[in-house]
């Protein structure tokens, strides 16, 4: 049976997590703040439908990004090399959420709903959940957020509204983290857009032993692009594209 939580309860070891459905770890809690910064810590994240309980996840294996090692096809090399946008940092939190929560082609809906909104704004507030914005002229074009705790960092979601606008995004999101001492992006279970990125999956028990230290260490300070920084617009040899 999957434990569930009341309001004062802890989540259980995250080793404990199910096989079937894979990574399921406990239901109900709660969204509150303290939660949410309990369970990133233990390498535990809430996913589940609106409407639903509260379910909290801790898969094996986990899909992590090294920030130092993002795949920058010759394509994207172009379009970050052009320059006709512009980036900021938790410039508009809230906006990123909801276009991230927006209906896509092929997907029956989203499970960022109202109630995630809410718990990860206040998140937000508490300095703990933030945005990276991707901007043409005044429009909000691509853009991704999630939650850093310590030296970590667990992305949540990002979209496009231009062609590559997630990708630079995230390009500009992992150089600045691996300028902060940031290893690598937490992605959780495995897409085939983030794998074409880079990422590759690790066991949850190295996850975990990795993501220790990381969520101990002091904290990045405040959320600023660090002035002179430029991602990586190297592409790979082999990439013909």
């Amino acid at each position: 049976m999957v434990p569930f939580l009341g309001p004062h309860d802890s989540l259980p070891p995250p080793e404990s997590a199910r096989r079937h459905p894979n990574g399921l770890l406990a239901a109900g809690g709660g969204l509150s703040v303290p939660r949410l910064v309990d369970a990133y810590t233990r390498g535990a994240f809430p996913w589940f439908s609106q409407g639903d309980p509260v379910l909290w996840w801790c898969p094996d294996p986990r899909l992590i990004l090294p920030t130092d090692a993002v795949h920058v096809s010759r394509s994207l090399a172009r379009r970050l090399a052009r320059g006709d946008y512009r980036v900021t940092l938790d410039a508009a939190f809230g906006a990123v959420m909801r276009a991230c929560a927006e209906p896509r082609e092929d997907d029956e809906g989203t499970w960022i709903s109202a109630e995630m909104i809410g718990a990860y704004e206040a998140l937000h507030a508490a300095g703990h959940a933030h945005s990276l914005e991707v901007w043409h002229d005044q429009a909000l074009v691509g853009g991704i957020y999630g939650v850093a705790i310590g030296r970590a960092f667990f992305g949540e979601s990002m979209f496009s509204r231009v062609a590559d606008g997630s990708k630079i995004a995230l390009v500009w999101l992992a150089a600045q983290l691996t300028h902060w001492g940031v290893p690598f992006i937490d992605c959780q279970v495995r897409s085939d857009h983030l794998v074409q990125m880079g990422a590759v999956e690790v066991s949850r028990r190295e996850f975990l032993c990795r993501l220790h230290p990381l969520v101990m260490a002091p904290g990045t300070g405040p959320w600023r692009l660090d002035d002179g920084l430029r991602p990586s617009q190297r592409a790979p040899r082999s990439e013909t594209r």
